[in-house]
Protein backbone atom coordinates (compact mmCIF):
# COMPACT_ATOMS: atom_id res chain seq x y z
CA UNK A 1 0.00 0.00 0.00
CA UNK A 2 1.30 3.46 -0.95
CA UNK A 3 1.14 5.79 2.10
CA UNK A 4 0.91 8.93 -0.07
CA UNK A 5 -2.02 7.46 -1.99
CA UNK A 6 -3.56 6.42 1.33
CA UNK A 7 -3.43 9.92 2.79
CA UNK A 8 -4.63 11.67 -0.38
CA UNK A 9 -7.56 9.23 -0.56
CA UNK A 10 -8.38 9.69 3.12
CA UNK A 11 -8.43 13.47 2.68
CA UNK A 12 -10.71 13.09 -0.37
CA UNK A 13 -8.59 15.57 -2.29
CA UNK A 14 -10.46 17.40 -5.02
CA UNK A 15 -9.08 19.96 -7.41
CA UNK A 16 -10.60 23.03 -8.99
CA UNK A 17 -9.48 25.39 -11.75
CA UNK A 18 -9.89 29.15 -11.68
CA UNK A 19 -9.84 31.67 -14.51
CA UNK A 20 -6.60 32.22 -16.33
CA UNK A 21 -4.88 35.59 -15.86
CA UNK A 22 -3.41 37.71 -18.63
CA UNK A 23 -1.18 40.62 -17.64
CA UNK A 24 1.05 43.17 -19.27
CA UNK A 25 2.86 46.44 -18.73
CA UNK A 26 3.23 47.35 -15.05
CA UNK A 27 0.90 45.35 -12.85
CA UNK A 28 0.49 43.82 -9.38
CA UNK A 29 -2.38 41.70 -8.08
CA UNK A 30 -2.99 40.78 -4.42
CA UNK A 31 -4.66 37.47 -3.60
CA UNK A 32 -6.35 36.48 -0.31
CA UNK A 33 -5.14 33.51 1.75
CA UNK A 34 -6.11 30.21 0.08
CA UNK A 35 -8.16 27.75 2.10
CA UNK A 36 -6.25 24.66 0.99
CA UNK A 37 -3.45 24.29 -1.52
CA UNK A 38 -3.21 26.94 -4.24
CA UNK A 39 -1.20 26.65 -7.45
CA UNK A 40 -0.32 28.83 -10.41
CA UNK A 41 1.67 28.05 -13.52
CA UNK A 42 3.29 30.61 -15.83
CA UNK A 43 2.48 29.74 -19.42
CA UNK A 44 3.94 32.92 -20.92
CA UNK A 45 6.22 35.68 -19.69
CA UNK A 46 7.72 36.32 -16.25
CA UNK A 47 6.56 37.74 -12.95
CA UNK A 48 7.29 37.92 -9.23
CA UNK A 49 5.65 35.98 -6.42
CA UNK A 50 5.65 37.42 -2.92
CA UNK A 51 4.10 35.48 -0.03
CA UNK A 52 3.32 37.20 3.26
CA UNK A 53 5.66 36.08 6.01
CA UNK A 54 8.46 34.92 3.70
CA UNK A 55 11.59 37.09 3.49
CA UNK A 56 12.39 36.68 -0.20
CA UNK A 57 10.18 36.92 -3.29
CA UNK A 58 10.38 34.26 -6.00
CA UNK A 59 11.06 35.09 -9.64
CA UNK A 60 8.81 33.03 -11.88
CA UNK A 61 9.73 32.34 -15.50
CA UNK A 62 7.81 30.82 -18.37
CA UNK A 63 7.14 27.18 -17.58
CA UNK A 64 7.51 27.60 -13.81
CA UNK A 65 4.77 26.67 -11.37
CA UNK A 66 4.30 26.92 -7.63
CA UNK A 67 2.08 25.51 -4.89
CA UNK A 68 1.21 27.48 -1.75
CA UNK A 69 0.69 25.23 1.25
CA UNK A 70 -0.21 27.85 3.88
CA UNK A 71 -3.22 30.18 4.18
CA UNK A 72 -1.17 33.32 3.55
CA UNK A 73 -1.95 36.30 1.30
CA UNK A 74 0.27 36.52 -1.76
CA UNK A 75 1.00 38.88 -4.63
CA UNK A 76 1.83 38.29 -8.28
CA UNK A 77 3.41 41.27 -10.04
CA UNK A 78 5.65 42.57 -12.77
CA UNK A 79 7.10 44.91 -10.14
CA UNK A 80 6.61 44.31 -6.42
CA UNK A 81 7.12 48.01 -5.69
CA UNK A 82 3.75 48.78 -7.31
CA UNK A 83 0.58 49.06 -5.21
CA UNK A 84 -1.34 45.81 -5.75
CA UNK A 85 -4.97 45.75 -6.83
CA UNK A 86 -7.23 43.09 -5.28
CA UNK A 87 -7.72 39.94 -7.32
CA UNK A 88 -11.44 39.44 -6.71
CA UNK A 89 -12.79 42.27 -8.95
CA UNK A 90 -10.47 41.22 -11.79
CA UNK A 91 -11.59 37.60 -11.67
CA UNK A 92 -15.25 38.50 -11.12
CA UNK A 93 -15.13 40.50 -14.36
CA UNK A 94 -13.53 37.64 -16.35
CA UNK A 95 -16.51 36.89 -18.56
CA UNK A 96 -14.41 35.00 -21.11
CA UNK A 97 -12.57 32.96 -18.49
CA UNK A 98 -9.51 35.21 -18.42
CA UNK A 99 -8.84 37.90 -15.79
CA UNK A 100 -6.79 40.87 -16.99
CA UNK A 101 -4.27 42.99 -15.13
CA UNK A 102 -2.25 45.96 -16.37
CA UNK A 103 -2.13 46.63 -20.09
CA UNK A 104 -1.10 44.05 -22.64
CA UNK A 105 -0.66 40.30 -22.45
CA UNK A 106 3.04 39.65 -22.02
CA UNK A 107 2.31 37.23 -19.18
CA UNK A 108 -0.31 34.51 -18.92
CA UNK A 109 -0.93 32.26 -15.91
CA UNK A 110 -3.31 29.43 -15.17
CA UNK A 111 -4.26 28.50 -11.64
CA UNK A 112 -6.42 26.53 -9.30
CA UNK A 113 -6.31 24.75 -6.01
CA UNK A 114 -7.06 21.66 -3.98
CA UNK A 115 -9.72 21.17 -1.32
CA UNK A 116 -9.62 18.52 1.39
CA UNK A 117 -12.00 16.71 3.68
CA UNK A 118 -10.71 15.95 7.16
CA UNK A 119 -7.63 17.09 9.05
CA UNK A 120 -5.61 18.02 5.97
CA UNK A 121 -3.25 20.50 7.55
CA UNK A 122 -1.84 18.15 10.18
CA UNK A 123 -1.72 15.13 7.87
CA UNK A 124 -0.27 16.72 4.77
CA UNK A 125 0.28 20.46 4.73
CA UNK A 126 2.19 20.93 7.99
CA UNK A 127 5.01 18.76 6.67
CA UNK A 128 5.55 20.93 3.60
CA UNK A 129 7.40 24.24 3.22
CA UNK A 130 5.14 27.28 2.60
CA UNK A 131 5.97 27.38 -1.12
CA UNK A 132 6.83 24.54 -3.47
CA UNK A 133 8.46 26.14 -6.51
CA UNK A 134 9.09 24.02 -9.60
CA UNK A 135 11.42 25.70 -12.06
CA UNK A 136 11.06 24.98 -15.76
CA UNK A 137 14.84 24.61 -15.89
CA UNK A 138 14.75 21.56 -13.60
CA UNK A 139 15.17 18.45 -15.80
CA UNK A 140 13.23 16.28 -13.33
CA UNK A 141 10.21 18.59 -13.64
CA UNK A 142 9.31 17.41 -17.15
CA UNK A 143 6.27 15.46 -15.95
CA UNK A 144 4.99 18.49 -14.04
CA UNK A 145 5.37 20.65 -17.17
CA UNK A 146 3.51 17.99 -19.17
CA UNK A 147 0.56 18.04 -16.73
CA UNK A 148 0.43 21.86 -16.72
CA UNK A 149 0.53 21.92 -20.53
CA UNK A 150 -2.35 19.45 -20.77
CA UNK A 151 -4.39 21.47 -18.27
CA UNK A 152 -3.83 24.58 -20.41
CA UNK A 153 -4.96 22.74 -23.55
CA UNK A 154 -8.14 21.47 -21.90
CA UNK A 155 -9.02 24.93 -20.56
CA UNK A 156 -8.36 26.74 -23.85
CA UNK A 157 -10.04 24.31 -26.23
CA UNK A 158 -12.95 23.44 -23.91
CA UNK A 159 -13.62 19.98 -25.39
CA UNK A 160 -16.38 17.76 -24.03
CA UNK A 161 -15.53 16.89 -20.42
CA UNK A 162 -12.56 19.26 -20.56
CA UNK A 163 -13.07 20.77 -17.08
CA UNK A 164 -13.21 17.34 -15.45
CA UNK A 165 -10.11 16.19 -17.34
CA UNK A 166 -8.26 19.37 -16.32
CA UNK A 167 -9.18 18.85 -12.66
CA UNK A 168 -7.85 15.29 -12.72
CA UNK A 169 -4.69 16.51 -14.43
CA UNK A 170 -4.26 19.05 -11.64
CA UNK A 171 -4.26 16.20 -9.10
CA UNK A 172 -1.65 14.40 -11.22
CA UNK A 173 0.40 17.60 -11.16
CA UNK A 174 0.14 17.83 -7.36
CA UNK A 175 1.33 14.25 -6.85
CA UNK A 176 4.26 14.80 -9.18
CA UNK A 177 5.23 18.03 -7.43
CA UNK A 178 5.17 16.21 -4.09
CA UNK A 179 7.32 13.44 -5.56
CA UNK A 180 9.75 15.96 -6.99
CA UNK A 181 9.96 17.80 -3.69
CA UNK A 182 10.77 14.59 -1.81
CA UNK A 183 13.39 13.53 -4.35
CA UNK A 184 15.01 16.94 -4.65
CA UNK A 185 15.15 18.11 -1.06
CA UNK A 186 14.11 15.42 1.45
CA UNK A 187 16.02 17.13 4.24
CA UNK A 188 13.59 20.06 4.25
CA UNK A 189 10.59 17.83 4.88
CA UNK A 190 9.54 16.38 8.22
CA UNK A 191 6.86 13.93 9.30
CA UNK A 192 5.56 10.97 7.36
CA UNK A 193 6.32 12.67 4.03
CA UNK A 194 10.00 12.65 4.92
CA UNK A 195 9.61 9.00 5.85
CA UNK A 196 8.50 8.17 2.31
CA UNK A 197 11.88 9.37 1.04
CA UNK A 198 13.82 7.25 3.57
CA UNK A 199 14.14 3.59 2.46
CA UNK A 200 14.20 2.20 6.00
CA UNK A 201 11.27 4.24 7.29
CA UNK A 202 9.30 3.82 4.05
CA UNK A 203 9.37 0.03 4.40
CA UNK A 204 7.82 0.27 7.86
CA UNK A 205 5.26 2.82 6.67
CA UNK A 206 4.20 0.60 3.78
CA UNK A 207 3.68 -2.31 6.16
CA UNK A 208 1.53 -0.28 8.56
CA UNK A 209 -0.54 1.22 5.76
CA UNK A 210 -1.06 -2.16 4.11
CA UNK A 211 -2.32 -3.73 7.38
CA UNK A 212 -3.25 -1.01 9.87
CA UNK A 213 -5.26 -3.40 12.07
CA UNK A 214 -2.37 -5.85 12.43
CA UNK A 215 -0.87 -5.99 15.97
CA UNK A 216 2.48 -4.63 14.84
CA UNK A 217 5.53 -4.65 17.07
CA UNK A 218 8.68 -2.63 16.52
CA UNK A 219 10.59 -5.90 16.05
CA UNK A 220 8.20 -7.03 13.30
CA UNK A 221 8.41 -3.66 11.54
CA UNK A 222 12.21 -3.81 11.81
CA UNK A 223 12.20 -7.19 10.05
CA UNK A 224 10.07 -5.69 7.26
CA UNK A 225 12.65 -2.92 6.91
CA UNK A 226 15.59 -5.37 7.16
CA UNK A 227 17.22 -3.49 10.05
CA UNK A 228 17.58 -4.00 13.79
CA UNK A 229 14.83 -3.00 16.19
CA UNK A 230 16.94 -0.20 17.68
CA UNK A 231 17.93 1.11 14.25
CA UNK A 232 14.32 1.31 13.07
CA UNK A 233 13.10 2.94 16.29
CA UNK A 234 15.82 5.60 16.21
CA UNK A 235 15.56 6.26 12.48
CA UNK A 236 11.75 6.46 12.53
CA UNK A 237 11.76 8.87 15.47
CA UNK A 238 14.45 11.03 13.88
CA UNK A 239 12.72 11.27 10.47
CA UNK A 240 9.01 11.20 11.31
CA UNK A 241 9.15 12.89 14.71
CA UNK A 242 7.40 10.10 16.58
CA UNK A 243 8.01 6.40 17.19
CA UNK A 244 6.60 3.77 14.82
CA UNK A 245 3.89 2.54 17.20
CA UNK A 246 2.87 6.10 18.05
CA UNK A 247 2.59 6.78 14.32
CA UNK A 248 0.51 3.61 13.92
CA UNK A 249 -1.89 4.81 16.62
CA UNK A 250 -2.29 8.18 14.89
CA UNK A 251 -2.91 6.55 11.51
CA UNK A 252 -5.46 4.14 12.99
CA UNK A 253 -7.30 7.08 14.57
CA UNK A 254 -7.34 8.96 11.25
CA UNK A 255 -8.84 5.90 9.56
CA UNK A 256 -11.33 5.57 12.40
CA UNK A 257 -12.37 9.23 12.13
CA UNK A 258 -13.08 8.75 8.44
CA UNK A 259 -15.21 5.68 9.17
CA UNK A 260 -17.11 7.58 11.87
CA UNK A 261 -17.83 10.30 9.29
CA UNK A 262 -19.29 7.57 7.09
CA UNK A 263 -21.69 6.58 9.87
CA UNK A 264 -20.25 3.21 10.93
CA UNK A 265 -20.90 1.99 14.47
CA UNK A 266 -18.13 2.55 17.00
CA UNK A 267 -17.78 -1.18 17.66
CA UNK A 268 -17.28 -1.84 13.94
CA UNK A 269 -14.82 1.04 13.66
CA UNK A 270 -12.81 -0.17 16.65
CA UNK A 271 -12.42 -3.67 15.20
CA UNK A 272 -11.57 -2.39 11.72
CA UNK A 273 -8.55 -0.43 12.98
CA UNK A 274 -7.16 -3.08 15.29
CA UNK A 275 -8.74 -2.54 18.72
CA UNK A 276 -10.29 -5.46 20.56
CA UNK A 277 -12.63 -3.29 22.62
CA UNK A 278 -14.45 0.01 22.34
CA UNK A 279 -12.84 1.20 25.57
CA UNK A 280 -9.28 0.69 24.29
CA UNK A 281 -10.24 2.38 21.04
CA UNK A 282 -11.83 5.29 22.90
CA UNK A 283 -8.67 5.88 24.96
CA UNK A 284 -6.46 5.97 21.85
CA UNK A 285 -8.92 8.17 19.97
CA UNK A 286 -9.25 10.70 22.78
CA UNK A 287 -5.48 10.86 23.29
CA UNK A 288 -5.00 11.68 19.60
CA UNK A 289 -8.06 13.77 18.74
CA UNK A 290 -8.71 15.45 22.10
CA UNK A 291 -12.23 14.08 22.36
CA UNK A 292 -13.94 10.70 22.59
CA UNK A 293 -15.32 8.96 19.49
CA UNK A 294 -18.86 9.67 20.67
CA UNK A 295 -18.09 13.36 21.17
CA UNK A 296 -16.48 13.45 17.73
CA UNK A 297 -19.61 11.94 16.17
CA UNK A 298 -21.78 14.43 18.05
CA UNK A 299 -19.72 17.35 16.74
CA UNK A 300 -20.14 16.05 13.20
CA UNK A 301 -23.89 15.80 13.66
CA UNK A 302 -24.05 19.41 14.84
CA UNK A 303 -21.71 20.67 12.15
CA UNK A 304 -19.01 21.84 14.55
Amino acid sequence: MDPLEDVLSLLQVSSYLSCGMSAGGRWAVAFPPPAGLKFNAVRRGDCWLRVDGLPDPVRLHEGDCFVLTRPRPFTLASDLALPAEPAHPLFAAAGDGVARAGEGDEAFLIGGGFDFVGRARELLLDDLPPVLHVSASTPEAATVRWAVGEIDVELRRRPMGGTLVAEHLALVMLIRILRLHLERDPGRTAGWLAGLADPTVAAALRGMHARPAHPWTVAELARAAAVSRSTLAARFKDVVGKGPLEYLTHWRVELAAERIRRGETLATVARSVGYGSESAFSVAFKRTMGCSPRAYRSRLAHGS
